[in-house]
């Protein structure tokens, strides 16, 4: 007898993933625009990319059509948009000169991503909110966010890109650390108020204005804010032990 459960589960579902596909259309074109030395194509094509990849999962939770096999679709287009692209990315646009460190850490980022997208499926569902170490799309978004800065800028012959290798593999760690990181996708009750309105109002807007800009600092401050809570949590919990035992 089949199991009906799991021939649900595994159905499949048009329309999120078309959102998916064109996550991976963004991230194909990507590594294209990398090899062909259209490093700010690549780096919207992969921010791109990522708004597909949250629109598919929200649009399958507003449809009621979430199913194993989108998931696993989900994960496998995830592995190019926020693994191969980026990766092939920085490496055209910055590792190359530093020979086998370069495209060791680009490998690295590779491999991280695949590491954190099967642990982020093998993890039995929990209640709480927060990733387990930064989302693959977050650290896509370090990448593409720093090589359109630089270019916002006009900084890409005036200094030195040393401290980008030092983000590839400081993103690298994160994704596969223990830090956690607060997830957006299921917190719409809070934008019934009044106040988180006008507050993302104000955001887009001042992204609209300066986009390279506000995004970099966006993802860097997300990026930092796991290990930055993971400080603060340290600090707290020897506070309170120094204070019982006064």
């Amino acid at each position: 007898m089949p199991d009906n459960h799991h021939e649900m589960s595994c159905k499949f579902h048009p329309l999120p993933c078309l959102f998916t596909l064109a996550s991976l259309f963004c991230g194909f074109y990507a590594i294209i625009g990398a090899v062909r030395g259209d490093y700010v194509v690549a780096a919207t094509a992969i921010l791109i990319a990522a708004v597909f990849d949250g629109l598919d999962g929200r649009v399958a939770r507003m449809t009621g059509t979430t199913s194993l096999f989108g998931k696993e679709l989900d994960s496998l287009c995830d592995q190019v948009s926020f693994g191969v692209a980026p990766a092939v990315l920085a490496y055209y646009w910055a590792l190359q000169p530093y020979g086998r460190y370069g495209w060791l850490a680009a490998f690295l980022y590779v491999a991280t991503t695949a590491l954190r997208l099967a642990r982020f499926n093998s993890q039995p569902p929990s209640p709480s909110l927060d990733f387990v170490g930064l989302p693959c799309p977050a650290a896509a978004a370090a990448v593409a966010t720093s090589v359109l800065i630089v270019h916002r800028l006009g900084l890409e012959t005036t200094i030195s890109l040393t401290p980008f290798i030092v983000l590839v593999y400081a993103v690298s760690y994160l994704m596969v650390s223990g830090h956690r990181y607060r997830s957006f996708k299921q917190g719409t009750s809070k934008m019934r108020s009044f106040r988180p309105i006008v507050g993302t109002l104000l955001l887009f807007v001042l992204i609209a204005a300066e986009h390279e800009i506000m995004l970099f600092v966006l993802t860097m401050a997300y990026a930092a804010s796991g290990p930055a809570m993971a400080l603060f949590q340290l600090g707290r919990r020897r506070f309170a032990g120094s204070e019982s035992g006064i």
